[in-house]
């Protein structure tokens, strides 16, 4: 059955807020894609806040036209999907990068960094990133680390003080 014209309208919508609202989008084209795949995919994503959408390209020519994106580096027949999250960069091109790799019927096509297009290339190596959560705690642990040298060393002249007073006492007894 046709969609009608206030469908196809909505659809636009629901693409061009995706695209707004997104720190990272991923592109792929899915021809083939099982439904389990396709099912585990999305439950992955949303399980890291993100989602998954697939849309006809036609549409997607009108949203990147709207949205004064250049979108012409992708090249896909029909339609072609798009995996993207407001609160992570990385981890839509993680899990599609993840399955694409166990899966020859998912291509990754380029992708959105903030509102520029990035290749292919870029976007597995962006997958090759560790996520948002575990930059912060290797952040954290870079200055933490001269922090914790200057306690180590001034806490290493009371233990040689404690030590030397413990085999006095020990002398004396």
């Amino acid at each position: 059955m046709a969609k009608t014209r206030q469908q196809k309208e909505q659809q636009l919508q629901a693409i061009k807020d995706n695209l707004q609202s997104s720190q990272g989008v991923v592109f792929a084209a899915d021809q083939g894609l099982t439904v389990a795949d396709s099912t585990d995919l999305r439950n992955k994503l949303r399980q890291e806040k993100s989602g998954w959408q697939v849309v006809k390209k036609t549409l997607l020519k009108k949203a990147e036209a709207d949205l004064k994106l250049d979108l012409s580096q992708l090249e896909s027949a029909g339609t072609v999907a798009m995996a993207f999250s407001a609160e992570d960069a990385v981890a839509p091109a993680r899990l599609v990068q993840a399955l694409a790799k166990d899966s020859d019927k998912l291509q990754i096509l380029g992708g959105l960094l903030e509102g520029v297009f990035i290749a292919k290339e870029r976007v597995i190596a962006l997958a090759k990133l560790p996520g948002r959560d575990q930059l912060l705690a290797n952040l954290v642990g870079t200055i933490q680390a001269p922090v914790s040298g200057l306690v180590n060393v001034l806490a290493g002249n009371l233990r040689g003080l404690v030590n030397v007073l413990t085999a006095i006492k020990d002398k004396k007894v």
